[in-house]
């Protein structure tokens, strides 16, 4: 049976154990731990599993389709966090958009302060766009390959975790403002909402782990 649920960013040794430890019986995460089809359970995979099976943990996984997801997904949720509303879709990835477009009108630094205050951490602008932003394009996670993507909608600012060194260069010249919140930072939001949602629906207790990376 279940009755308390864990949710965390990552399928890591660290978290499982920890959830294990706790009497997590049923653990979300959006990084899993398979991503490439089956492989032999031995080494790095079998300290990750190992600690589920003696725990008694039943672990899903969810990447892709909580990214993208208009109630639950991470960009939904932290642009409902900065009182905004998810627009259009936005951020193509394989076969499916995986974020939106939100609309404002204040200045990026502003907005820079805004978005630190949810992250509670630092967030890295580069300052390639207008001074006021309007037309912001959100994906979480490591979405600093949009920025080409978001100049070409007409957006005038991208909003997501991390990016290569290049994506700098990229932001300068096609004219984009560029906010760097955090890889780990950015990806809590669809694992909590996903976890209270099925918490309340069943009636069942959770927690977050909150394992960050400081990427």
């Amino acid at each position: 049976p279940i009755w308390h649920l864990g949710a965390a960013v990552d399928g890591s040794v660290a978290v499982i154990e920890a959830a294990a430890s706790r009497g997590v019986d049923l653990l979300l995460v959006h990084h899993g731990i398979f991503w490439d089809g089956s492989r032999p359970v031995t080494g790095r995979l079998y300290r990750r599993i190992a600690p589920l099976v003696r725990g008694g943990v039943a672990l899903y996984a969810a990447h892709l389709p909580l990214d993208a997801h208009p109630e639950f997904g991470n960009s939904a949720q932290l642009i409902r966090a900065l009182g905004l509303k998810t627009g259009e879709r936005f951020g193509r990835f394989a076969d499916r958009e995986i974020g939106f477009v939100a609309h404002t009108d204040e200045e990026r630094e502003a907005l820079r302060g805004r978005v630190a205050d949810l992250v509670l951490g630092p967030v890295r602008l580069i300052p390639g766009g207008p001074p006021r932003v309007r037309r912001i394009g959100v994906v979480t996670g490591g979405g600093g390959s949009f920025i080409r993507e978001a100049a070409e909608a007409g957006l005038d600012t991208l909003l997501t975790g991390e990016g290569a060194h290049h994506t700098y260069l990229d932001a300068m010249e096609f004219g984009v403002n560029v906010l760097y919140a955090g890889h780990y930072a950015t990806e809590t939001w669809g694992v909590k909402a996903l976890a209270k949602r099925v918490a309340d629906e069943f009636r069942l207790s959770w927690e977050f782990l909150d394992f960050p990376t400081g990427l």
